[in-house]
């Protein structure tokens, strides 16, 4: 093979290893969820609570970084969970290294959220619909008024129906609201 010949290909091999990588990146860059109505999360899920983050901690299982994460029990809403209850989702810390899927939610010491859950006795609960199951409390700190806010609100999920990506969901809706959508969505089959 002349110089120029092997010039030649290894030019040809650069781009197409750049054209790999192109294609990976875009490939993998973000996650779509179809969007849950509400009545759908609450008649799926196997569980709905109002949970306390009291921990978690990540660990490597087959090549994928997963965190555990213990809440404990402050209402149940549907279902039956003991006092303490761990949430398994994919992605975490691990010294240096973070591992982090677009929609799944993570989760602080100290802080309350409605999940709604699904899985097996036995074996961590997954959150239903990742962010689209999740709804964090707040405090308003001049009125001590609690409110919801649903984790997906503010992220851009498919909506099968229209076949677009749109924004929506439950935000700064007061707890006791939140509340008589649950009862309503559970009661309605």
């Amino acid at each position: 093979m002349s110089y120029v010949e092997r010039r030649r290909f290894l030019w040809v091999v650069f781009l197409a290893g750049l054209l790999v990588l192109a294609l990976s990146a875009a490939l993998t860059n973000g996650t779509t969820l179809v969007r849950l109505r509400f009545q759908d999360l609450a008649q799926r899920a196997t569980a709905i609570a109002r949970l306390r983050c009291v921990g978690s901690e990540s660990r490597w299982e087959q090549g994928e970084l997963w965190t555990e994460t213990r809440f404990e029990v402050m209402e149940m809403h549907k279902g039956s969970l003991s006092r303490l209850v761990t949430v398994r989702t994919i992605g975490g810390h691990d010294g240096h290294l973070r591992s982090h899927v677009d929609g799944v939610p993570a989760f602080q010491n100290g802080e309350q959220v409605y999940l709604f859950l699904w899985g097996r006795a036995g074996e961590p609960y997954r959150v239903l619909g990742w962010t689209q199951g999740t709804f964090r409390i707040a405090r308003d700190r001049a009125t001590g008024v609690e409110s919801v806010t649903q984790d997906s609100a503010a992220a851009a999920v498919f909506d099968p129906e229209t076949r677009s990506f749109r924004r929506g969901g439950i935000r700064n809706v007061p707890v006791a609201v939140f509340q008589i959508k649950l009862r309503k969505a559970l009661e309605d089959p």
